[in-house]
């Protein structure tokens, strides 16, 4: 792997790292193997495939019309206008949920697995342990982009636009923080232990359909009111909430839900952020 010459300094042998250095100065130090990590995932993905990149959209679009099509027509799940009055659409109410629930469970599971996939790599030269992560993150983060671009591309030729669209980016850049933090901790936790992934499987799924994406808060206020207070309080429905406020209602959200997205997002990062540097120095040795 070569490199940018301005962008990190020359391998070295694994030594322990000093406590003060901050992550971000780590990261930023290192940017140019967080980016080659990246580059490098994103290459493989698709390798020998004949459809490539094709399948950052098809794959999404499957998810989409499985979800429209047992939620929205079996089920005959409703939503409520659009922004500007003239359609609901439920297939796009979901999409705008999904986008940042696909975000958020790529950037954990991803992140989970970084640090045994850069394995080999770590046992032979040195460098912080928390760029495998990081290149993850950019990974997924390159795809959420490609979903909301189409979202907004959709909602707009439907005549759905609007400067609360502005939202998009600070909301996918909070939703990273919030879900790098918990792959941090997940990823450490990975190395020591295989049966997280297991573990982690099964507490996404439970936490998809805990979180109002395929249903309506409405839903859980008829039928069980008291159960409310514990959704509203799940910070992945805060994001997802933004988002839908964002594109498809086309209003600006509450500044309730943005302190507590932005709350929430630098507790877990910070948070994961203790427990990998306690317990990911000698990460590479566990491997």
């Amino acid at each position: 792997m070569v490199l940018p010459a301005n962008s990190a300094p020359r391998f070295a042998p694994s030594k322990p790292r000093a406590g003060a250095v901050s992550l971000v100065n780590d990261l930023w130090t290192y940017r140019g193997l967080v980016g080659n990590l990246a580059q490098r995932e994103l290459k493989a993905r698709y390798k020998r495939s004949i459809l490539g990149w094709a399948w950052s959209l098809l794959n999404p679009a499957a998810t989409l019309g499985t979800y429209a099509l047992v939620f929205g027509v079996l089920l005959g799940a409703g939503s409520p206008p659009q922004g500007h009055g003239h359609l609901n659409s439920f297939a796009m109410f979901l999409f705008a949920g999904l986008v940042v629930w696909n975000f958020f469970s790529a950037v954990v599971n991803g992140s989970m697995n970084s640090l045994i996939s850069a394995g080999p790599l770590l046992k032979k030269v040195y460098f912080p342990a928390e760029c495998a992560p990081a290149a993850n993150l950019l990974v997924a983060l390159s795809q959420a982009v490609i979903e909301a671009t189409i979202l907004v591309v959709i909602m707009i030729a439907f005549g759905n636009g609007s400067p609360t669209m502005l939202m998009i980016p600070p909301l996918l850049i909070f939703v990273g923080i919030f879900a790098f933090g918990i792959g941090l901790v997940l990823s450490v936790a990975n190395v020591y232990l295989r049966d997280v992934a297991y573990l982690v499987a099964v507490v996404l799924n439970l936490a998809f359909y805990a979180t109002p994406i395929v249903y309506f808060e409405s839903l859980v206020k008829k039928n069980a009111p008291k159960v409310l207070p514990v959704v509203n309080a799940n910070p992945i429905y805060q994001f997802v909430k933004v988002m839908r406020d964002a594109t498809y209602l086309l209003q600006w959200p509450s500044l309730a839900s943005i302190a507590y997205i932005v709350v929430s997002s630098f507790t877990s990062f910070g948070l994961g952020w203790m427990v990998f540097r306690r317990y990911g120095e000698r990460v590479s040795e566990a491997l």
